[in-house]
């Protein structure tokens, strides 16, 4: 049991490319992508490869760059030649650093496309004086005039607040804007606007998809409502000695997956073989209903000693973003960690916040100091007592504040697009359908890379 919570071993990530003979679907697929790039783009932007856990879409990739002499993009931003190549970005930050172990240079689709916009501190000096002016003629005047003056002023006062927030928009300088091919890996949970963004900068676009994970959610998904022009199926020798991909496709094609050790880190469990104290151990929870993750995230908030009450106690926190904020550089599902939190009334609460790699977000204030967030309660406030009419009641006041929950634990559909060193599936038996549960049983499996085990 304890030797199944610790999940050590290797990476389960791309094996090395010495020696690998592509098979002969690869070699059709790579010749598709070359004929494709050099002869199509024009009339065909976007070439979709897709292909299931283990079928080699990243050897695929590999000897496709290769043939096409595609080396990775050098901006020149630092002092070098620029060199147009290959840029590779994901949608979660969690998909890039992935990709950065496997030596694969990613970033996000953000970082990628879109630059912060900042007043400088001249602009918010002639604002701050024209208010001044304005204030002093509203003294003068009195009755109606007086209001519709005050009301002016008030409007200046709260374009001089939005003045000192970052704002994102597309970066025409963009790497995107420069080099040869854009490489889109975990494409889902690309929506609408972001894949227009994309496509805007005019560049071909390469992206890898895998069409047996859970649907997008609504309104998203962009790259993945049309047939791929490659679908890889035939599981590589190499991934058909993971345990972790043959669970995969078992449970992709719906077959039984047996109870017991499948290899010395991958196991089948009784959920009530472990304790909640070796699941903080033993990596990332993934369950499938909302409910479960309400149960599991309570339960291992006490087993991490945070008995405080719903109320986050600080960094030790583990926080997921529930909703996009282009403004303040938030992605959902990205990783938060929230410090020096107070508690300001019934809607919110007030935190500095930082990403998944420690850097901090928000604006910047006056003294150059980032400025604490305000995130909205509703979603903690649920783990204490859960209110169906909460969020309808709270929507036009919710939307100007940051969405977050607790992350201990999280469904399969926020899972997508991440992956973790180990994995623990709690199966709590979704799926309306026997698709449905195929997919996310496939899905949550496919998020582990060194160790699984699966909590049934």
């Amino acid at each position: 049991m304890a030797r199944a919570l610790r999940l050590a071993g290797p990476l389960l990530g791309a094996c090395a490319m010495t020696g690998i003979t592509p098979s002969g679907t690869q070699t059709r697929a790579i010749a598709a992508i070359r004929d494709w790039f050099e002869n199509r783009t024009r009339e065909q932007p976007v070439f979709r490869l897709f292909g299931y856990a283990g079928t080699g879409k990243s050897t695929v990739l590999k000897f496709a760059l290769d043939d096409l002499g595609l080396a990775p993009h050098r901006s020149g931003k630092e002092g070098g030649t620029m060199v147009p190549g290959v840029v590779t970005a994901t949608f979660t930050g969690k998909a890039a650093l992935v990709l950065r172990r496997k030596g694969t240079p990613a970033r996000t689709i953000h970082s990628l496309i879109y630059r912060v916009i900042e007043a400088t501190e001249e602009a918010i000096e002639a604002a701050r004086q024209k208010i001044a002016e304005a204030e002093q003629q509203a003294r003068t005047l009195s009755g109606f005039e007086r209001v519709t003056a005050d009301a002016a002023v008030e409007a200046m006062r709260q374009g001089l607040k939005d003045m000192r927030k970052p704002r994102f928009d597309l970066n025409p300088d963009s790497d995107a804007a420069h080099c040869r091919l854009i490489v889109l890996d975990e494409v889902s949970m690309v929506g609408t606007d972001m894949a227009r963004d994309l496509l805007s900068f005019g560049k071909p676009i390469l992206v890898l998809g895998d069409p047996g994970q859970l649907p997008p959610i609504k309104g998203e998904g962009a790259f993945t409502q049309q047939d791929p022009d490659i679908m890889l199926t035939e599981i590589h020798r190499q991934a058909a000695e993971s345990a972790v991909i043959r669970l995969a496709t078992w449970a992709r094609e719906g077959r039984p997956i047996p109870m017991g050790r499948h290899d010395d880190h991958v196991w089948k469990l009784a959920k009530t073989a472990v304790t909640p104290e070796q699941c903080l151990r033993g990596g990332q929870v993934i369950c499938g209903l909302n409910a479960t993750r309400l149960h599991l995230n309570n339960a291992l908030r006490r087993a991490a000693g945070l008995n405080g009450g719903w109320l986050p106690t600080g960094p030790a926190e583990k926080i997921v973003c529930l909703k996009n904020r282009n403004d303040l550089g938030l992605i959902n599902g990205m990783f938060l960690t929230l410090d020096d939190i107070v508690d300001e009334g019934s809607l919110y609460f007030s935190a500095t916040v930082a990403d998944e790699d420690g850097n901090a977000i928000g604006p910047v204030g006056p003294e150059g100091k980032r400025e604490r967030l305000r995130l909205y309660k509703g979603h903690f406030e649920d783990h204490h007592a859960l209110d169906k009419d909460r969020h309808d009641r709270d929507w036009k006041e919710k939307r100007h504040l940051v969405e977050a929950t607790y992350g201990w634990a999280i469904t399969g559909h926020k899972a997508q697009g991440s992956q973790w060193e180990n994995v623990i599936v709690w199966d709590d038996g979704l799926g309306r359908t026997a698709e449905d549960r195929a997919r996310w049983l496939y899905t949550a499996i496919t998020r582990a890379e060194k160790g699984l085990v699966i909590l049934a």
